[in-house]
């Protein structure tokens, strides 16, 4: 998480002209309003780090967002408390534990909202006062804060996966690159046609894993212990966004208190652990620690890597895999497809003494003062308006041409459940899927059906106490 975020801050800096863009949608913001009276202004505090925002270039921006709020209007005074993200967590949990939690909390993902969850006021009664209009956001983008019949937060910043590849790889395999729109098929050079999905993925990759005598995981004489390049590398950082690519899904079997391995999340990490140890197209984790695949932090960097898996804000080091690099469509497992996304917003805190002018600040974050924001922390907007501009900035990163809007078509398949969402016991949890992927990683001839159901008890022994 602090790399990601370290890394953000940097892609922040260079895509800050994007402030200048004009903003999105003015619904349900307080800016220019005056009160016309003497009464003191009520007094909205804002709270972050607990994502991104801690660098000075962000708390600068932010700042100015704060100014310009403060002199539009003069019935609420908006304040900005920045405390960094390393203690960020504790101290929000102090504050609410003494009855001086701020207003809003912000920009916050879904993993660190999950953190404090009950914590979060429903904005969806604040919503219908103010007359809030969704329409401008992808319905997937939606989702993504709504938990049962409560929603949480409204779409800010999201950061959707894609498959990150390299054309020149599949071009000297004599291969086709990967469907980049969602619902193609696969065309092979017999004429043959595949679903774009993970079997197909599958095949592929293992034609792209090459020893370095040129031989590829199909060819006989393949050397799986000299091999020189990869054909795919999953998601590693977290065991619920890898289960979450082949689904949608949760721990929590839905009564809050019984643990069950979804079977697209078991199905997502025998496939995983398959490939590394049996089909030899994805590194272990012995081999993904060296130099020569470790891409600062992402294999796929590395330029040894045909397929990727990774979120949006991965663009930060992308170049480090070459000019040949571009985006493709999710593959689907049995029939759907999911695309694990990062989003950040802005959070109300349940017991704020003020929530209807706290949700006027809100509005404003995620409306006028979007595109400000957004360029400072780097971040796809969640507003479909605004999404072009965004991109018409990125790219001029790169002299290679991505096609976007693959990125673009992603959002609607967003996982919902999304994986970070709360559980008991969370960070209890965290700590044991941590366990056993660092295993999975490392240690070759496990039995995944044993390591499932002992994960499931490890976990509910947890949820038990």
């Amino acid at each position: 998480m602090k790399i990601r975020l370290r890394l953000l801050a940097a892609l922040g800096a260079t895509v800050l002209a994007l402030a200048a863009c004009g903003s999105g949608s003015d619904a349900g913001s307080g800016s220019g309003s005056g009160s016309g009276s003497n009464a003191a202004p009520v007094e909205i505090r804002w709270f972050c780090c607990l994502g991104t925002g801690e660098q000075a270039e962000q708390v600068k921006a932010q700042q100015k967002v704060v100014d310009d709020f403060n002199r539009k209007q003069k019935k609420i005074r908006l304040k900005l408390e920045v405390v960094t993200y390393n203690v960020a967590r504790d101290t929000l949990a102090t504050q609410i534990a003494s009855g001086n939690g701020p207003d809003i909390v912000g920009p916050v993902g879904i993993g660190g909202a999950a953190a404090f969850n009950g914590q979060w006021a429903d904005l969806g009664p604040l919503m219908k006062e103010a007359n809030f209009d969704l329409s401008p956001f992808e319905k997937g983008s939606v989702d993504l804060y709504r938990i049962g019949s409560v929603q949480e937060g409204i779409p800010f910043a999201i950061y959707p996966s894609t498959v990150f590849y390299k054309a020149d790889m599949f071009e000297e395999a004599g291969l086709a690159v990967p469907p980049h729109k969602y619902g193609e098929k696969y065309k092979w050079p017999d004429g043959r046609e595949s679903e774009w999905n993970y079997e197909t993925l599958k095949e592929l990759a293992r034609k792209l894993t090459v020893d370095k005598n040129g031989k590829d995981a199909t060819e006989s004489g393949f050397d799986a212990k000299n091999i020189v390049q990869y054909g795919f590398e999953p998601a590693r950082d977290d065991l619920r966004y890898q289960g979450s690519a082949f689904g949608a899904a949760s721990l929590d079997s839905g009564d809050g208190k019984t643990v069950k391995i979804p079977d697209t999340w078991a199905d997502a990490w025998r496939y995983f652990y398959d490939s590394m140890w049996k089909d030899k197209f994805v590194m272990t984790g012995q081999v993904f620690e060296t130099d020569q695949f470790n891409g600062e932090g992402a294999a796929f960097f590395s330029g040894n890597v045909a397929m990727s898996v990774n979120f949006l804000w991965s663009t930060y080091g992308v170049a480090g895999a070459g000019k040949d690099w571009n985006v493709a469509a999710m593959p689907s497992h049995k029939g759907k497809t999911t695309s694990p996304t990062s989003a950040d917003t802005f959070r109300i805190l349940a017991k704020s003494k003020h929530p209807k002018e706290a949700f006027e600040v809100l509005s404003h974050l995620v409306g006028p003062a979007s595109n400000e924001l957004l360029a400072a922390y780097g971040a796809m907007p969640a507003r479909t308006a605004d999404q072009d501009a965004f991109f018409d900035v990125l790219a001029k990163q790169f002299t290679n041409e991505v096609d976007w809007q693959v990125v673009k078509d992603s959002v609607q398949f967003a996982d919902n459940p999304h994986s970070e969402l709360h559980t008991p016991k969370y960070n209890q949890t965290l700590t044991i899927l941590g366990t056993y992927r660092s295993r999975w990683m490392t240690k070759s001839g496990l039995n995944m059906d044993n390591e499932l159901k002992k994960l499931q008890d490890e976990i509910q022994a947890v949820w038990n106490n």
